[in-house]
């Protein structure tokens, strides 16, 4: 079960980390803080030291009811980033958060080497064309609406089945498209109840019948704190059970906010399971 970045081939068979660098002002839990070049490249520079595979960046936050940003906006904030990143980490094996397929054709081409779109498709046509003409590994999320409606389109009969049908008419399209390294994100807390996260973590096993790398992203999310009863911040215990429960039930890529811990988690289960 292998991905090929830029020419690299990473290796899912062992589960890998993917850590989070979000250049928005209004992400949910670390807005407005990578806000300096050096304070970007000591996070980058820490996560990469901590064991991350792949770096996940971000410029258009995905949170429940997110503001609209434009095109143009997006690519400003991006661009320089990667750039910047590519220059100081020659080997960096950066992953783009966006659903954009003008976005993901400058930065691919800047150096990037996954795509990463919440939408699968959704939200720009162009966006499985032009992943399958740049040739990089195309991460599909499960979502309904668009971030800022997305809360309001949760009514499912049988969610499991629903995900399944629709992970598996996506998969079709970009194969049918020439995308060869496709990735699932069962995408948590997006156009799903409380309830509704919780069912997909539980029945998280059966998204193996895809035979396609599981992504899981839960790190510091709302299914967390609103049950524990605390904030993003103070919920790094949480995410490390819910990301050891993802392990087990075969996720091949830990999307995390803390990287450290979530390496753990993989050394830890590595060593129980010989």
């Amino acid at each position: 079960m292998t991905i090929n970045c830029k020419g690299q081939l990473i290796d899912l068979a062992s589960p890998k980390v993917m850590g989070i660098l979000n250049v928005t002002p209004d992400s949910f839990y670390d807005g407005g803080k990578n806000n300096s070049e050096q304070l970007i490249i000591d996070k980058v520079q820490k996560m990469l030291a901590d064991g991350a595979t792949f770096i996940d960046i971000g410029a258009y936050s995905s949170k429940p009811n997110a503001e609209f940003v434009s095109e143009e906006e997006e690519l400003d904030r991006i661009l320089p980033i990667v750039n910047l990143l590519v220059k100081v980490f020659p080997e960096i094996i950066i992953s783009i958060d966006t659903f954009r397929s003008q976005i993901a054709k400058a930065t691919i081409e800047a150096g990037a080497a996954i795509m990463n779109d919440i939408s699968a498709g959704e939200l720009d046509e162009n966006m499985m064309q032009t992943v399958a003409d740049l040739k990089v590994p195309y991460i599909m999320m499960h979502m309904r609406g668009t971030p800022k409606t997305m809360q309001s389109q949760t009514d499912y009969q049988d969610i499991i089945k629903e995900m399944l049908f629709y992970f598996s008419e996506k998969v079709n399209k970009a194969r049918s498209l020439g995308i060869s390294d496709l990735i699932i994100d069962p995408g948590f807390g997006f156009a799903k109840t409380l309830e509704h996260n919780f069912e997909v973590m539980n029945k998280l096993e059966l998204f193996q019948i895809l035979n396609l790398p599981l992504l899981s992203g839960i790190s510091r999310k709302s299914m967390i704190y609103k049950t524990l009863g605390n904030t993003p911040q103070e919920s790094l215990n949480g995410t490390t059970v819910l990301n050891t429960i993802s392990l087990m039930k075969g996720a091949k890529i830990l999307r995390v906010h803390d990287v450290k811990e979530a390496v753990e988690c993989l050394k830890l289960l590595e060593k129980m399971n010989g």
